[in-house]
Order: structure tokens, then sequence, then C-alpha cells
């Protein structure tokens, strides 16, 4: 009887893995990354409020032994904020990205386009599967216009940073569990902070921009993730004037790695990215709807993990992080 419980106990967690992974599939390399552009900023006047815009661009891609591409998913936060004249900050009412607008980013209506742009984005991430990242530049003329192959598929929009994006995220492939049955999704949430100018102080809007890549099976649990940040905070005078040096390029919490400074200058044993990684270890095996279990929604620890998410080695705020996990 022992042996024959221990048989049924072994087939069970057999299957279960299976569910997970993909038995008999041939795994494949996994890599996320951001991509930042159209980084700028803008004095106020008396007849326009100054702004501050950032584009942020997230990939995922799985790749094959032999180097091509086997699919990606991508999408792309265009967030801008103003301020006044009289150094106030204006608050936005919410962010979308370009994929969550569907129809109403109205490239159709306005645009002079024949397709929205979360449908010529699903245009390029079909055209690139099967490639490789030589071939994938190679579809861009100018350095930034859709090539032939791609204006055929129904894409038509800029693509530099749609390459930039999946360069980088081809880069950072790694061995994982994640198989050719598997889905990509990527998701992002943004976060506003404001402060007028004051005779003191500098005024501020500033965006913190999650990211979330993963890829999921076809129960919708998370094989394998990456969380990231972009912080772009825009800074201004009692006239609106900007003062944000926007030369600087900005890099993610996750690529500035150990100089973050969490550990050197904040205490912390652990830096952000190795925190987020401890969160993403353990949306693993997860939908987007249970990874919102792993965040205290009330009490004194409202926004920060679960007893397990700390234990795990994660003791940041995991609010951004949960906000956009859990839309995949």
């Amino acid at each position: 009887m022992k042996k024959i419980v221990s048989l049924i106990l072994c087939v069970a967690l057999l299957v279960s893995a299976c569910a997970l992974t993909g038995c008999g599939a041939k795994t494949l390399k996994f890599g996320s990354a951001v991509f930042v552009s159209d980084y700028t900023a803008t004095d106020a006047s008396a007849d326009a409020n100054g702004s501050g815009t950032v584009n942020v661009t997230v990939a995922a891609v799985t790749v094959d032994a032999a180097g091509k591409i086997v699919a990606c998913a991508l999408d792309t936060m265009q967030n801008k904020v103003e301020y006044t004249v009289k150094g106030k900050a204006v608050g936005n009412p919410e962010f979308k990205t370009k994929y969550e607008q569907g129809k109403d980013y109205n490239m159709v209506a306005y645009g002079g386009a024949t397709k929205e742009w979360f449908e010529q984005a699903d245009a390029f991430e079909g055209v690139v599967a099967g490639k490789t990242l030589d071939e994938v530049k190679a579809l861009v003329i100018d350095g930034y216009k859709a090539g032939d192959e791609l204006v055929a598929a129904g894409c038509t929009i800029a693509v530099s940073d749609f390459v930039g994006a999946l360069e980088k995220a081809y880069n950072n492939a790694a061995e994982s569990a994640v198989t050719a049955n598997d889905t990509l999704k990527v998701a992002a949430y943004t976060s506003q902070e404001i402060a007028d100018a004051t005779k003191d102080a500098e005024g501020k809007n500033a965006l913190d921009i999650y990211t979330f890549a993963a890829a999921v099976n076809a129960e919708g649990k998370v094989i394998t993730a990456d969380s990231d940040c972009v912080q772009a905070s825009f800074t201004f005078t009692t006239k609106g004037k900007a003062t944000t040096d926007v030369s600087k390029a900005l890099a993610s919490k996750r690529e500035k790695g150990a100089d973050y400074g969490m550990v050197a200058y904040g205490g912390a044993t652990k830096e952000w990215f190795e925190q987020a990684d401890a969160f993403d270890s353990l949306c693993e095996g997860k939908t987007g709807a249970e990874i919102k279990g792993l965040m205290n929604t009330a009490g004194d620890n409202a926004g920060k993990g679960v007893e397990e998410v700390i234990n795990a080695g994660c003791t940041i705020y995991v609010s951004g992080m949960v906000a956009a996990a859990s839309k995949i």
C-alpha cells in the first residue's frame, strides 16, 4: 500500500511539473529589458504648461539554440507630466500604456493610419519571430523607419524603440524553463509623486514606471519573470522653468545594479535588483490575480510584501511591482 501511495504521489508531482514547464518541449533562453527614449523637458509659459516626457518600451523575448527569436512581446509607456508657469505640479488622472489604450490611441481616427498602434505592434512581433537579431536590425531603414517587410505586414510606425528594447532583451537572454508552448507577456504601471515649487525648494513631477516581463503557461501561471523600474523626476522653479538635466541617460533600477546604492546608503542588506529577483521568484507558479496576494493591503505594512516575500529577502515596498505584475 505504501508503495502504491508513493507511486501516486510521484506521478502527481510529475504531472504538476509538466503543467508548469511543458514536458517534452525544448527549453529556450528568456530575456527582458527596458529601453528609454524621448526624455525631454520644456519650460512653462503664459500660453502653455511646461512638461516632462519619457517613453519606456519594455520587451520580453525567447531565443532558441540557433540564436533565432522564437517570440517577443512589447509595449510602450508614453508618459507626459506638466507644471504651470506659477510652479504648480499637475497630477495625471491615470497612465495607460499604448497597448492598453487600444483603439483609443486613435492612430486610425486622427493619424491617417490603417491600423492602430497595438495592431502594428502585433505585426512587428509576428515579423521578427524566426529571425536572428541581425536580421531584425536589418528591417529598419534610416535608423527608425519600418522596412518593406514590416510595412507589408502592417507595421508602418517608427520601430527604433522596439528594436532598441528587443536588442537589449536578446542580449540579456539566459537559459530558462520556458518553451515555445508558453506565452510572453509584458505589463507596466506608473505611479506619480508631485510637489509644487516654493522659494526654498524646486517643484517636482516624478514618475516611477514599473515593468513586468514574463512567460506564462496555458493556465496563465508564471514560468519566469523580471521586474524593473525606471524613475523619471522632472523638476522646475516657481516660474515653471525646467531644471531637469535630460542630457543624462536614464538607467533602470535593475540596470543600475549595485550603483543604485540601497546597501551603501540605505542600510539595506540587498540591492534593489536582488530584492526584485526575490519577488519575481515568488511570482513563479502564480497567475496575475494570485500575485496580488503577495502584498499587504492594510495596516502599517500596507504596500509591503507579505511574510513570505520578506523572508525571501524582499523588504522594499512592492506595491508598484505587484500593480504591474498582476496585469499579466
